[in-house]
C-alpha cells in the first residue's frame, strides 16, 4: 500500500506539473505536516510493539525458573505423590512448549491450554494430598507456594501472547504513511526533482511497518519469541532427579 501509493502520487505530481506554481506551495505544507504526524504514530507503534515483545520473553524466563523451582520442590514430596507430581511436570513442560510454537486463539493454542489446565488441576490435587499426608511438614507447603507461583506464571504468559498491538494503531499506521508518502511523491514531481529518495523513503517505512508487524506476531513470521529457557528446562527435567526421595518415619 505504502509503495502503490508513493506511485501513484509520483504519477499524479507528473501528471499536474504543469500547475506547479499554484500546487507547490499548498502541498508543501501538506505533506511536511503529515510527514511528521506520521513519525510520531509510527515511533508510538513500534514502541508499542517493542515493548509487548520484551514481556513476552522476561514472561518466558520467569515461567521457566518457576517450573524449575517447583520441579525441585516435588522431589522434596513423600512417594507416591512425588514420582506423580514429577511425571506431570514434565508433560506440563512440553504443553507449555507447544503453546509458544501455537499461533494464539488457533485450535491448536486451544487444545494445548485445555491439557495445560488438565494437568495443573492433577498437580494441585497432588499437591493437596501431600499437605494432608503430612499437615506439618514444611516441603508440601513450600512446593504449593512454588506450585501456586507457576501456575499464575503460565497465565501471565499465555495472556501477554495474546496481547497485540490494537488494530486501529496499526491501520491508521499504514493508512498514515500511504497518504503521507504518497503527497510527497506527487510534491517532488511536481517541483521536478527527488523521486528516487521518495522510492527509497518508502521502501524504509514500508519495512518499518513490516518490523512493528512482525514483533506484534509471537509465534509466526522472522521475529519469534525464544523458548530455549523453557526447551532447556525441560531437558534438565529429563535427566535423573537430583534429591532422593524422602525415607519414611
Amino acid at each position: 500500500m505504502v509503495l502503490g501509493a508513493t506511485g501513484l502520487g509520483v504519477f499524479l505530481g507528473h501528471r499536474v506539473r504543469h500547475l506547479s506554481e499554484s500546487l507547490k506551495e499548498p502541498f508543501g505544507i501538506l505533506q511536511g505536516a503529515l510527514l511528521g504526524v506520521v513519525g510520531l504514530i509510527l515511533a508510538f507503534g513500534l514502541s508499542l510493539a517493542v515493548s509487548r515483545y520484551q514481556d513476552r520473553r522476561a514472561d518466558i524466563v520467569s515461567e521457566a525458573n518457576a517450573i524449575g523451582t517447583t520441579y525441585l520442590r516435588a522431589e522434596t514430596l513423600a512417594e507416591p505423590m512425588r514420582s506423580r507430581s514429577l511425571d506431570l511436570l514434565v508433560r506440563y513442560t512440553r504443553s507449555a512448549i507447544r503453546i509458544s510454537d501455537q499461533v494464539p486463539g488457533s485450535d491448536g493454542a486451544k487444545s494445548a491450554r485445555v491439557e495445560e489446565g488438565q494437568l495443573e488441576r492433577q498437580l494441585w490435587t497432588l499437591a493437596g494430598q501431600s499437605l494432608a499426608t503430612a499437615p506439618t511438614a514444611s516441603a508440601p507447603r513450600l512446593y504449593v507456594d512454588a506450585l501456586n507461583g507457576m501456575i499464575d506464571g503460565e497465565t501471565v504468559r499465555v495472556a501477554a501472547l495474546s496481547n497485540r498491538v490494537p488494530t486501529a494503531v496499526l491501520v491508521l499506521e499504514v493508512l498514515g504513511s500511504a497518504l503521507a508518502l504518497g503527497l510527497l511523491g506527487a510534491y517532488l514531481a511536481i517541483i521536478g526533482r527527488g523521486v528516487l529518495a521518495v522510492t527509497m523513503a518508502a521502501a524504509l517505512v514500508a519495512f518499518l511497518l513490516l518490523v512493528t508487524a512482525d514483533l506484534d506476531r509471537p509465534t509466526r513470521g522472522m521475529i519469534r519469541v525464544p523458548d530455549n529457557a523453557l526447551t532447556n528446562q525441560l531437558a534438565s527435567m529429563t535427566q535423573p532427579p537430583a534429591a532422593a526421595p524422602p525415607r519414611p518415619r
